[in-house]
């Protein structure tokens, strides 16, 4: 226990027990159903809190979030989201595992080693990610996504976050967050439908709070290992 009081600040723990807070709260007010959702969202934003510390767990419950969340979404037939993270972020979230425990900084496998993008590999992640787009819209299309412009959105993001992750970029987490932008908007429409998904849209909101704080934190380690 002392150990984890070290290792996380108390920044780090007062923003996790809050976004955990708010989540079943809301849970308890919105759903009370949907056991699936609660535990996707608390493992999701738990993850995002071990990111922030560029600690290679927070990949693994990214992966195991992504599995239930393509499940969550199936059931509102945004297949977007089913295939973007059950096809993509899923699999992109083990690869970045891989690469991260093995770009240990200093050997500490309890933190990555930052990494910077050059001007080719800009590049190339550019046109990628507009081929990746384009390929997904036509298969939400065929599919008949709800909300298929914005689904969409949805996929370029994540696709960009993924990828940065897999880089060890620290802007992996503005494309996180810039997804997170993405999801609100989706989950609102859902929730307009049907109240339990506001759940849902909380869970994406304290998302987007970790996230921003995952940037800044990414930052100050890439400072801090260059002076190192």
């Amino acid at each position: 226990m002392n150990k984890l009081k070290n290792y996380f600040s108390k920044v780090d723990i007062t923003l996790w027990v809050s976004s955990v807070f708010f989540i079943i709260i809301s849970f308890c007010i919105f759903d009370r159903e949907s056991y699936l959702t609660l535990c996707a969202s608390l493992i999701g934003v738990t993850s995002l809190i071990f990111n922030a510390k560029g600690n290679p767990f927070g990949q693994l419950l990214m992966v195991i979030f992504s599995l239930l969340y393509g499940v969550i979404s199936y059931s509102f037939s945004y297949y977007g989201e089913m295939i973007t993270y059950l096809g993509m972020t899923m699999p992109m979230a083990v690869f970045a595992l891989i690469s991260w425990l093995r770009n240990p900084y200093k050997g500490n496998k309890a933190e990555v080693k930052v990494n910077s993008l050059s001007s080719r590999e800009i590049i190339v992640m550019w046109i990628v990610t507009v081929v990746i787009t384009i390929i997904f819209y036509l298969i939400l299309k065929h599919f008949n996504t709800a909300n298929i412009v914005p689904s969409t959105i949805s996929v370029t993001t994540s696709f960009l976050a993924v990828y940065l992750t897999f880089q060890r970029s620290p802007y992996f987490a503005l494309a996180y967050a810039a997804n997170d932008i993405v999801l609100i908007i989706l989950w609102i429409l859902a929730s307009m439908l049907d109240v339990r998904y506001v759940s849902v849209l909380v869970c994406f909101v304290a998302f987007l709070v970790n996230d921003i704080y995952c940037f800044m934190s990414w930052k100050k380690m890439k400072l801090r290992q260059e002076q190192h």
